[in-house]
């Protein structure tokens, strides 16, 4: 399979690797030259540097209707308008990342029927990573034990990594919420005055997860 994948963020050379690992024709789309010039050192897929909302840069990507298309910049307004330009073009499938809501409700009415939210993926993904926890329902233990907690980052974090933040055992940070942006929240990502964090505790745990973020 050939998948063009728009947005060469973290998330975007972690899709690309593990697609490649698995013998399909990547391209990767960003508008940051350098960007793009740093992941050719670690990423051996096709690179193009241009704006993917544009039908004439998704057109020179394009081969035929079996290529499939992924969104995942930081915008999800973008990643709907490319997942439509593309669907125009002809990918066969498009997939956008969504962070909001609200937007997966306009991606039904758009018919991008498989648009994903990374927020609800991660924390599933946690679940079965807590202390003490095999072979559970990820569903049944977000919903029963698992508390998802939006907080204020206090300004005693501000320039700390995600990895130096001291949590309480069992808590797990999973986005960032900056500036109406979500982003994931990767280890080495440096915390900026006004984000918030979302995370993840089990509701046992949850008080003392939030006190860890009172100032």
């Amino acid at each position: 399979m050939r998948v063009i994948i728009l947005g060469a963020s973290r998330f975007g050379a972690a899709i690309a690797e593990r697609l490649i690992e698995a013998d399909h024709e990547v391209v990767l789309i960003d508008k940051d030259r350098d960007r793009l010039q740093k992941l050719a050192e670690t990423v051996d897929c096709g690179m193009v540097e241009g704006d993917g909302t544009l039908p004439s840069v998704l057109r020179d990507v394009f081969r035929d209707e079996d290529d499939a298309f992924i969104a995942v910049t930081n915008a999800s307004d973008d990643n709907i308008l490319a997942s439509v330009v593309a669907r125009s073009v002809g990918f066969g499938r498009v997939i956008p990342q969504i962070t909001s809501m609200e937007l997966m409700d306009v991606c039904e009415e758009l018919d991008l029927t498989e648009a994903i939210n990374p927020h609800a993926t991660v924390a599933e993904s946690i679940c079965t990573g807590l202390e003490d926890r095999t072979e559970v329902d990820t569903d049944a233990t977000l919903h029963n034990e698992l508390a998802l907690k939006r907080v204020s980052v206090p300004e005693a974090m501000v320039g700390k990594r995600v990895a130096d933040v001291d949590l309480p055992e069992g808590t797990r940070p999973i986005a960032i919420i900056r500036d109406e942006t979500d982003l994931f929240a990767a280890a080495d990502c440096e915390l900026q005055p006004n984000d918030f964090l979302l995370i993840v505790a089990g509701r046992d745990r949850l008080d003392a997860a939030v006190a860890a973020f009172e100032s």
